[in-house]
């Protein structure tokens, strides 16, 4: 089960060029991603409603998917580092694949949520792409398409739920909206095996899958405890018992990762000043980026004459609404590069998380007509773009070029692991602010959870304020 690098591969042979005209390839899946990611969103008022299930609910339509990235992507991402990122690539396209066709044929809440669960290895995908370019490329080569990649995730974002959403309105039918990412996701999987070439650096050792293992089951727990918390219940057995469970096993799991010699995330990375500060604004970035979607969206759908708040908007209307934000999205990722040349990649997250700040407090502070949450949703995406654009630069180069897969997992991991704790706390935060006369969530619980998302912004532009940062070299080598 030990590979080491071979000069004598044919995979080694490839030129660079080779790598740089298939990155359009790569690009093409990062569009589908996006879709897959945000075509959802829009339609989770209207998901609720054809399953029956209430708005906090609607949450774990999101975190669930990110539970099982939580697992998949550090998974995936050692899979790759050992065995060829383009082969476990074309694994994650066919389970991400088979998952949103299950989404779209599902007729109940508990299928949706399978369908869901085998959408886990999506969040897999950029970390492999960002191994086979950084392995394949030289770093200037390499910067330029890992920006592309990731602001082609977000161009797919921006495209998907503005498409989707006009999809439904024209037809009324949910299923066959659905659907189509679910024909997309089907076509990523020959286009693999088109000309991507495989990566050339192979890591030895094997797969820790007790840590594989550990995981999943303590994520599981918090999950399930914080999922339990609803009405503000937190002293409750059923909150309490799966979270102190959920605890032990991580304590449990960081012991067993410290004492791998192969562990499935190398925990040493989070402590040191280069890459740890980093990794834990990955993790408040995921609280905030992904936890606030759902929200967002039940916020626009929200009836006004029954709620007190909210706007009553369709599908269509809530991407709309959206739109300035996917816009300064993809605008954002696709700066990264240029504005971190100017300023540098620290600076340039200060400033990004800053902007993400400022945003979630007007949306506490401002939101009583359409126009201002969408121009405030366009200050949230510029900082959402150029966060995105840059955290996976500076993490990937503080890592070793034959664990670049597993360093852009864990990056994704954390990012994952934080969306998906922040989904059941979100859906817990709306319980507990549920109206006895209208059954929905008070007002107040949204400006919770954006305040919230505030505060997880600001502590992450605190850290990479903090974190040692070597532009474009490798780690221990002197620079800004």
């Amino acid at each position: 089960m030990t590979h080491t690098n071979s000069p004598a591969r044919p995979v080694a042979q490839i030129p660079a060029r080779a790598v740089t005209a298939v990155v359009g390839l790569l690009v093409f899946f990062e569009l589908t991603s996006g879709v897959l990611q945000a075509g959802i969103t829009p339609l989770l008022p209207d998901l609720a409603a054809h399953l029956g299930i209430g708005t906090a609910d609607t949450n774990w339509i999101i975190s669930v998917q990110l539970l099982a990235a939580a697992v998949c992507v550090p998974l995936f991402g050692r899979l790759g580092d050992l065995y060829g990122h383009r082969r476990i690539l074309r694994i994650a396209l066919v389970v991400t694949a088979a998952g949103t066709l299950i989404v779209a044929l599902a007729d109940s809440y508990p299928v949706l949520l399978a369908g869901r669960l085998l959408q886990g290895p999506l969040a897999a995908l950029l970390p492999l792409e960002i191994a086979l370019v950084r392995d394949r490329l030289p770093v200037a080569e390499a910067r330029r398409a890992i920006a592309l990649l990731v602001g082609s995730l977000a161009l797919g974002s921006l495209v998907g739920g503005l498409a989707l959403a006009l999809v439904h309105s024209a037809s009324g039918d949910l299923r066959l909206t659905l659907l189509i990412p679910a024909a997309l996701a089907l076509v990523c999987v020959p286009v693999s095996y088109v000309a991507v070439p495989e990566s050339a650096h192979r890591a030895s050792g094997r797969v820790d899958w007790p840590g594989v293992s550990l995981l999943s089951v303590a994520v599981l727990a918090l999950l399930s405890g914080v999922g339990a918390a609803k009405n503000g219940a937190w002293g409750s057995p059923a909150v309490l018992g799966p979270l102190l469970l959920g605890v032990l096993l991580l304590i449990i799991w960081i012991l067993v990762e410290l004492r791998a010699a192969e562990p499935l995330v190398d925990l040493r990375a989070l402590v040191g000043r280069e890459a740890g500060p980093f990794y834990l604004a990955a993790f408040l970035f995921g609280i905030f980026y992904f936890g606030s979607q759902a929200p967002n969206t039940m916020f626009f759908a929200a009836d006004p004459t029954t709620a007190g708040y909210g706007f009553a908007l369709s599908a269509l209307a809530i991407s709309l609404v959206s739109l300035p934000g996917y816009v300064a999205a993809v605008l954002g990722s696709f700066a990264t590069a240029a504005v971190a040349r100017r300023i540098g990649y620290r600076a340039t997250l200060v400033t990004a998380f800053g902007l993400v700040a400022a945003a979630f407090v007007l949306y506490a502070l401002v939101h009583d007509a359409v126009w201002q949450m969408a121009a405030e949703s366009f200050l949230l995406g510029l900082g959402m773009g150029l966060s995105l654009g840059a955290m996976p630069t500076v993490i990937v180069e503080a890592s070793d070029v034959s664990r670049t897969g597993i360093a852009a997992a864990l990056y994704n991991n954390v990012k994952t692991l934080g969306g998906a704790v922040a989904g059941g706390l979100f859906a817990s935060l709306l319980s507990a602010f549920v109206s006895p006369t209208t059954g929905q969530p008070g007002e107040n619980g949204y400006r919770t959870v954006w305040l919230v998302s505030a505060l997880c912004a600001l502590a992450a532009a605190a850290l990479s304020r903090l974190a040692r940062r070597h532009e474009g070299k490798p780690p221990g080598s002197a620079g800004q």
